[in-house]
């Protein structure tokens, strides 16, 4: 894929996932949590699967078991982990803990499918995950919200590698506009089960629902699988770190919401972990012997490290 056009896309997704967050505060003075994010993808999904009527759809049970498990963990687990830690800690605080995820990510790809990646790698993920911090100038304590939003994470990376692993046999609209739907329906289940729902219906409340539906869920999951798909996982989910980035700049242009120099700071940060995770640096100890030998053992293959 090209750079400049993966890079294009990668802004367009992380800045509607990070503005989602803004949008989605002020939806939550009208509708209950659990139910709007409810709404938010079961309108998503139903509306994408009417676009795709005419689509080929999977013809056998096991792939529409993979899609489903996919939305369980991508569309349900995660924004219901995150909606739920709400309760108890900080929006800045869940998404800090939701975006370990491409630290997980990496970690679980090494673990379990057996992905190589260059000690820089390593280190840009903690970089960014430290630009993500000090952007949000936290100081975390641990409550129920706390895991809550560890779950998410948890949650998040699964999926991605799910859809690394399962999404090249499936179509990216298909997976994308169902995943949704069977979350969103888990999640409107919780909602009636366990919430005490509140709607107060006014146009607010429905514009709020139809970009959280529209732009923040089928444009950005469909960039983002569509990335996911194309590239490696951990790599393209370390520009996950720009979504909280966008997240806070989003509440300063919309909410009016103070910019720190915590802002500018950590945003740098951020960059250079993206950076290092995307363009590895291969480090040179002290002479060419040991270093081809140190390079060797921690290199990735060629494919695997171009965008």
């Amino acid at each position: 894929m090209n750079r400049y056009f993966f890079l294009l896309l990668v802004i367009i997704t992380t800045s509607l996932m990070g503005s989602s967050f803004t949008i989605g505060k002020i939806g939550l003075q009208y509708v209950s949590s659990i139910l709007l994010v409810g709404l938010r993808f079961t309108i998503a999904g139903v509306l994408m699967a009417l676009i795709l009527f005419k689509k080929p759809k999977p013809k056998e049970v096991k792939d529409w078991l993979k899609i489903g498990t996919i939305g369980l963990f991508q569309t349900a687990g995660v924004m219901g982990c995150i909606f739920l830690s709400l309760q108890t800690i900080t929006a800045g605080e869940s998404s800090i803990l939701t975006f370990l995820n491409p630290l997980l990510v990496v970690i679980f790809g090494s673990l379990f499918l057996k992905m190589k990646y260059h000690f820089s790698q390593w280190f840009g993920v903690i970089v960014g995950f430290l630009g993500v911090a000090i952007t949000l100038g936290l100081h975390l304590q641990i409550k129920v919200g706390t895991f809550l939003g560890l779950g998410a994470a948890i949650s998040w990376a699964i999926a991605t590698l799910l859809i690394k692993r399962w999404g090249n046999k499936l179509d990216v609209w298909i997976l994308t506009a169902y995943q949704m739907l069977f979350g969103g329906i888990i999640l409107l289940i919780f909602s009636f089960l366990f919430e005490d729902i509140k709607f107060i219906s006014q146009p607010t409340t429905y514009l709020v629902i139809l970009w959280l539906a529209i732009m923040a869920s089928i444009v950005q999951f469909a960039i983002w699988f569509y990335l996911l798909n194309n590239n490696d996982p951990g790599k393209t989910s370390s520009f996950l770190f720009l979504a909280p980035f966008f997240g806070v700049l989003s509440g300063w242009l919309i909410l009016g919401e103070k910019l720190a120099i915590s802002f500018v700071i950590g945003g740098s940060f951020i960059l250079l972990g993206i950076y290092l995770v995307n363009w590895p640096i291969p480090f040179k100890i002290f002479n060419m012997k040991t270093s081809s030998l140190i390079h060797t053992n921690i290199e990735v293959n060629e494919s695997d490290s171009t965008i």
